[in-house]
């Protein structure tokens, strides 16, 4: 028989409201997937109603619980789950679900939507963020914490399903978080057995659980997915291991309730008004009412408002007396969950003298440590490459062994690294790095992506930057790398030619709100001397005039280490009679900010330009012009000592003076 909303309790009529507003919210928009919402509401319910610590009425709150939904497909799920908690979306944002400008969005976007932790969808970097999130936790917590003041206290949560479990990213970062003992991470997997191709046993057919387990993480199953009792005694569980990560294997039915259940049909497609019409009579529901809310559901719903500001009225008196305790310690705390630099931080940068030529991976290294104490929210480490990024604090903790240490080793997990960064950014209170060779940046391209489109704090810093690594060959020298990351909008790139430049290029990073990548040498380059130059002005303009002549005849552009080839070519031209401009480009992203009037100044327009990069000339056109040249590298490079690398595939001085003289009229 079916069952009338008189006949429910008050838990399931609110998980039934849930479960029929995603349906109507995918099938108002004709586009969605309503598959999951339907299966998965009672644990949304569970964890937003019950068992997470948050405050819809202060989305920010430093020590609320994290929620990440991974399957970020599933976004009607939590845009109805906000709704009722209270976090300020409307029925009418629900209604314009997938539309231009809309609050609610297909997936979910960092930024867009109050209660989203972090934007979603591809597959797996939910699962990778969580990681990072939960790491931040661990370190905040070993930072500020003190005997009867736990300031940071939180868990993340994260909901998952087959699809993210079969990404290549959530292995490496599952692997990770067990060797790191997160344990203060609790995955939910939703285990419903169907993919978007139909039965998960057309391609996903091993034990998920078993491979956690060898991971070392903690191992659950909960065999029905509406027995919240039982789902709620598993997080339980998880809560109280507190040396491992959990997952918790919920069984599922994909749109249950509807008469596409249990199938592929209804995971990524509105159902259709008859099928959604059928569902609402499932459960009970009045069938020709679209976004119905019932008032008791939504008064059980909203308890989420008095108990989170309950809760974070609790924490803020706990920090009031932390504050009254340790002042120092708080004023900090609340700097960095701002994401500000101390006061005169900036001082502990180094100046690097002429005489000291070193690669600028080296000077990269020598300024982290520099300004380590003063920017103490500087956190991260490289893939297995901390010898080689020089991206390591001396002396200083491994993360793994004292949670209050700044290194973390990531292993050779260049994706899941640069996911984890993310969430340690999105969390807030750090400033994390990632490090490897730039070649390797294409396996963490999505995340690097990703950080662009949340525009969150993440710094990438990539060494070896072009053929000039030499022996190691062409798999290993970069060449359409740094084309390809400036192609992604809202992405600070940085080529610094010197140490000073990368100095430079290491302030502002710590400046700018986004993310921002370092590409450094592993070659020595010579030092531009400080007392000539004002290098700090010059890289914050993104290009500047490093070198000059009066009325010049062409004007040589050059990045990174070639830079040295473009001063050296305008002096030979200078022989010869050839009035040749320097232009240092390290950062396109910062040109491209200065006005029309800087940009004229430094590449004025009836001058011929050469640019000289050592990596693809895609995209050079824009600055030099079609009557321009570039000297780059549209081809792979090439096993031999970085020098000869280097001068047999064109990059020289001579080579940059023939090209020169050739656009001179």
């Amino acid at each position: 028989m079916t069952p009338t909303l008189a006949d429910l309790s008050i838990d399931q009529l609110s998980i039934d409201t849930l479960r029929l507003l995603a349906v109507d919210t995918v099938e108002k928009a004709k586009s969605g997937h309503p598959g999951a919402p339907l299966g998965c509401a009672p644990i949304a319910y569970l964890l937003f109603h019950k068992l997470m610590k948050h405050n819809p009425a202060h989305a920010k709150w430093a020590d609320r619980d994290r929620f990440v939904l991974s399957n970020g497909h599933a976004s009607a799920l939590l845009y109805g789950s906000l709704f009722l908690s209270g976090y300020g979306l409307t029925l009418d944002d629900l209604k314009s679900f997938r539309q231009w400008h809309s609050r609610t969005p297909g997936h979910p976007e960092y930024g867009d939507t109050e209660g989203v932790e972090v934007t979603t969808g591809p597959l797996g970097q939910g699962v990778a963020m969580a990681v990072g999130m939960a790491a931040a936790e661990r370190h905040l917590a070993a930072v500020y914490n003190r005997p009867g003041f736990e300031v940071v206290n939180h868990y993340t949560y994260v909901l998952l399903g087959d699809g993210d479990l079969m990404e290549g990213v959530s292995h490496e970062a599952a692997s990770l978080a067990g060797t790191l003992g997160l344990g203060k991470l609790i995955l939910l997997y939703d285990d419903n057995l169907i993919s978007l191709d139909g039965p998960t046993e057309l391609s996903y057919t091993e034990d998920a659980l078993e491979r956690f387990e060898a991971y070392h993480w903690h191992v659950q199953r909960v065999a029905d997915g509406n027995d919240m009792g039982a789902i709620e005694a598993a997080i339980g569980a998880a809560k109280a291991e507190t040396t491992r990560p959990s997952i918790i294997a919920v069984r599922t039915i994909i749109g249950y309730g509807s008469p596409k259940a249990g199938t592929n049909k209804v995971h990524g497609e509105a159902m259709g008004p008859e099928n959604a019409a059928a569902t609402k009579k499932f459960f009970g529901f009045p069938e020709d009412q679209s976004f119905y809310v019932p008032p008791d559901a939504l008064a059980n719903w909203r308890k989420a408002q008095e108990r989170g500001a309950a809760l974070e009225a609790e924490w803020k008196a706990l920090f009031a007396r932390y504050a009254a305790a340790h002042p120092e310690l708080a004023a900090e705390f609340e700097r960095t969950q701002k994401d500000q630099r101390e006061p005169g931080w900036e001082k502990a940068i180094p100046s690097f003298k002429p005489d000291q030529p070193q690669a600028t991976r080296n000077a990269g290294g020598t300024v982290m440590n520099a300004i380590a104490e003063a920017v103490p929210e500087l956190f991260g480490g490289a893939a297995d490459l901390t010898s080689s990024t020089r991206t390591i604090f001396k002396p200083g903790a491994n993360f793994h062994v004292d949670p209050a240490g700044r290194n973390v080793f990531f292993g050779v997990r260049e994706f899941g690294m640069c996911a984890a960064v993310n969430g340690m950014a999105a969390h807030g209170g750090l400033v994390p790095f990632g490090s490897t060779f730039f070649v390797f940046s294409d396996y963490a391209r999505p995340a690097i992506r990703l950080a662009a489109l949340m525009q969150v704090h993440s710094l990438f810093v990539f060494t070896h930057d072009s053929i000039a690594l030499g022996e190691d060959g062409p798999t290993h020298q970069p060449v359409e790398h740094l084309m390809a990351l400036r192609a992604i909008p809202g992405l600070t790139d940085f080529r610094p030619a010197d140490a000073n430049e990368t100095a430079a290029a290491w302030r502002l990073a710590l400046e700018r709100k986004g993310p921002c990548f370092f590409a450094l040498t592993r070659q020595n380059l010579p030092v531009i001397d400080p007392a000539a130059h004002d290098v700090l002005a010059g890289v914050s303009k993104g290009a500047y005039v490093l070198e000059d002549a009066s009325n010049p005849q062409v004007v040589l552009i050059g990045t990174g280490s070639e830079v040295w080839i473009a001063l050296t070519a305008a002096r030979q031209l200078a022989t010869e009679g050839i009035r040749a401009r320097v232009v240092s480009f390290p950062s396109w992203k910062l040109f491209e900010e200065q006005t029309a009037e800087y940009k004229a100044s430094v590449l004025p327009a009836k001058v011929p330009k050469l640019a000289i990069e050592a990596g693809a000339t895609l995209g050079w056109w824009k600055y030099v012009g079609a009557d321009g040249d570039v000297l780059g590298l549209d081809r792979f490079g090439a096993s031999a000592p970085g020098p000869k690398a280097m001068a047999e595939l064109g990059f020289s001085a001579e080579n940059a003076v023939a090209r020169a003289k050739k656009l001179v009229k």
